[in-house]
C-alpha cells in the first residue's frame, strides 16, 4: 500500500516537537525509536511505519491540549484505540504523533434507570459488560477482539461483530460522545436521550474512522440480559448450500441473535487448533436463539424444519451450558486458529444475504484463479464477509497476490449490491478502492465534511480516501505547514 512521503519541514523540527509534548503532558510521551515500534502498525501487520512520537493522555482536557499544539504546530496526529483495526486505520506516518488512549479506562456513570454507561474511550468492549453485568445488562456489539479491544475504535470503525444480527452495530448502541477536534475544542454529540433534532452529527462520526476528531467519552445503551439463549450446529456439504439456508431463515421472517458461518478450511484448522468437536462437513453454521425456555424451542424448531428443506450433515442442538460453550468454541477461536494456515489477510466486505451463494461460489472460482486458499468465516446474518486470503509473506509477490486476490473479492462485493466494509473499516487496505464503490461527486462530498472538521486535513492522513483524489488537500495541508514552519 503506498503512503505519501513524510512532510521534511515536520521532521526537521523532531525534537522541537517532542520538547513541546513533553513540556503540554510530562510523562505521557514516547519517543525513544525502541518503543515507539510498538505502534508502527495495528492487526494488518503486513505495512509498518514508525510514528514521530507516541503520548498517551489520561483525560478529555489532556487530549484537547495536545490536539491544539499538534493544529498549531502543523503535525499530523493518528489516533490509536488499542490497534486491533485489520484494515491500518491506525498505521502512523514518519511525521505523525500518535495519541494513544490506553490509559482512558475509565467507568464515568452507569445508570440502569436510564439504561446507559458511560466510558472513556480507550476502555475494552468487553470490560463494559463486565462494569454492568452485576445489574443484570449487558453491552450487545461483541467483534471478535472484545477482549481487547476499545471503545474509541469501535466508535471509529462502527464495529459489529457475532450478535450484531439481532441487536445492531455500534451506531445502533452509541447515545452519545465527547468529541475533542483537531484545534482542541472539545464537543458534546448526543447524550442520554441520543442525537437531537439537526444533522446527525453523532451518525457522521460513528464510523469516521479518525479522521473528524478523537472521540474520548462515550454514552453506550446498555441493555437486560436475555431469559436465556442456545446454539443450534448445522452442518453442510457445500458452501453455497449453507448460504442458501441462511437466506432461508431470515427470509421467513426469524431473527435469530447471531448467524455465524465457517467453512471447510476454517473447521479443520479451528479443530485442530480448539477441539470444538465440529462434524467433517464442507460448510456450517451456528445460528444462536434468545428468550425464554417455551421461546427458544420454538424457534430452534422453525429453524430446524428450514434447515432439514437443504439436507444437512448434520443438525445439532445445544442441550447444555458446556455444549453451547462448545459450539461457540471453535468461531471465537478462529483468527487465532488460523494463523496455523500461514500469514493472511481478513477482509471485510457486506453483500445481500440473498446473495451468499453466487458470492461464496465466486470467491471459490477467484482463489483457484490466483493460486492462493481462502478460508471463510463471517457473520452470515447480515452479510457481513471476512475472507481469510492465506499467502506466504516471506514469497516474493504473494503479498501483492493476496491484495489483487482481496481487491477482487471486494469488487464482487459490490458488483453484487454490497459495500466495501461492514466493521472493519476502510484504513489503508480498500482506501483505493473506495472508488469502485463511490463516484466522483460521492467521494467529494465526503471529503468537504473532513473539510468541516479538520481543515488542515491533519488528522489520520492518508486513510479512507484515495490519493490521487485526496492530493489537493493534502497538498494544502504541506503548503500550510511549510508556511507555519
Amino acid at each position: 500500500m503506498q503512503m505519501p512521503p513524510p512532510d521534511p519541514s515536520v521532521l526537521s523540527r523532531r525534537q522541537a516537537i517532542i520538547d513541546a509534548l513533553n513540556a503540554a503532558l510530562p510523562d505521557a510521551v514516547i519517543q525513544d525509536p525502541a518503543e515507539t515500534r510498538a505502534y508502527e502498525c495495528d492487526a494488518l501487520s503486513a505495512y509498518r511505519c514508525a510514528p514521530l512520537a507516541v503520548v498517551l493522555p489520561r483525560s478529555t482536557d489532556e487530549v484537547s491540549r495536545l490536539l491544539r499544539l499538534c493544529h498549531d504546530l502543523r503535525v499530523p496526529v493518528v489516533p490509536r484505540g488499542a490497534g486491533t483495526s485489520l484494515a491500518g486505520g491506525s498505521m502512523p506516518t514518519a511525521d505523525a504523533v500518535v495519541i494513544g488512549l490506553s490509559r482512558m479506562t475509565d467507568v464515568l456513570e452507569i445508570s440502569a434507570p436510564d439504561r446507559l454507561v458511560r466510558v472513556q474511550a480507550g476502555r475494552t468492549n468487553l470490560s463494559v459488560s463486565g462494569a454492568v453485568e452485576g445489574l443484570g445488562f449487558f453491552y450487545a456489539p461483541d467483534p471478535s477482539s472484545q477482549l481487547a479491544c476499545a471503545i474509541g475504535g469501535n466508535i471509529a470503525m462502527n464495529s459489529g461483530g457475532a450478535h450484531c444480527l439481532k441487536y445492531g452495530v455500534t451506531t445502533n448502541n452509541l447515545l452519545g460522545v465527547t468529541l475533542v477536534l483537531m484545534d482542541g475544542s472539545v464537543v458534546e454529540l448526543g447524550g442520554p436521550m441520543g442525537e437531537g433534532p439537526g444533522l446527525d452529527l453523532l451518525g457522521v462520526v460513528c464510523g469516521s474512522e479518525g479522521q473528524l476528531g478523537i472521540v474520548t467519552e462515550a454514552t453506550l445503551r446498555i441493555l437486560p440480559r436475555p431469559a436465556g439463549a442456545r446454539p443450534a450446529l448445522i452442518g453442510f456439504d457445500k458452501a453455497e448450500t449453507a448460504g442458501a439456508c441462511v437466506a432461508a431463515i431470515i427470509r421467513a421472517g426469524i431473527i435469530p441473535v447471531a448467524i455465524e458461518f465457517m467453512d471447510s478450511p476454517c473447521i479443520k484448522a479451528t479443530e485442530a487448533f480448539a477441539h470444538a468437536g465440529y462434524p467433517d462437513c464442507e460448510a456450517l453454521l451456528i445460528v444462536e436463539v434468545e428468550g425464554t425456555p417455551p421461546e427458544i424451542d420454538e424457534q430452534l424448531a422453525l429453524i430446524r424444519d428450514i434447515a432439514l428443506r437443504f439436507d444437512p450433515v448434520e443438525f445439532r442442538e445445544s442441550g447444555s451450558d458446556d455444549e453451547s460453550r462448545r459450539i461457540w468454541l471453535g468461531r471465537k477461536s478462529a483468527f487465532g486458529a488460523m494463523g496455523q494456515m500461514g500469514d493472511y489477510i481478513c477482509l471485510d466486505g457486506t453483500i445481500p444475504v440473498t446473495a451468499l451463494p453466487k458470492v461464496l461460489a465466486g470467491i471459490g472460482e477467484l482463489s483457484q484463479q490466483y493460486g492462493l486458499a481462502v478460508a471463510n468465516v463471517f457473520h452470515a446474518g447480515d452479510g457481513n464477509m471476512h475472507p481469510l486470503i492465506i499467502y506466504d509473506a516471506n514469497a516474493p509477490g504473494d503479498l501483492d497476490r493476496a491484495e489483487d486476490l482481496g481487491a477482487d473479492i471486494l469488487r464482487l462485493c459490490v458488483e453484487v449490491g454490497g459495500c466495501l466494509t461492514g466493521e472493519h473499516g476502510v484504513g489503508i487496505e480498500k482506501r483505493d478502492l473506495m472508488s469502485v464503490q463511490f463516484d466522483p461527486a460521492d467521494l467529494e462530498a465526503q471529503m468537504r465534511v473532513k473539510d468541516a472538521f479538520d481543515p488542515h486535513w491533519l488528522l489520520n492522513a492518508a486513510k479512507v480516501f484515495p490519493l490521487d483524489v485526496s492530493a489537493p488537500r493534502r497538498d494544502r495541508r504541506l503548503n500550510r505547514t511549510a508556511d507555519a514552519a
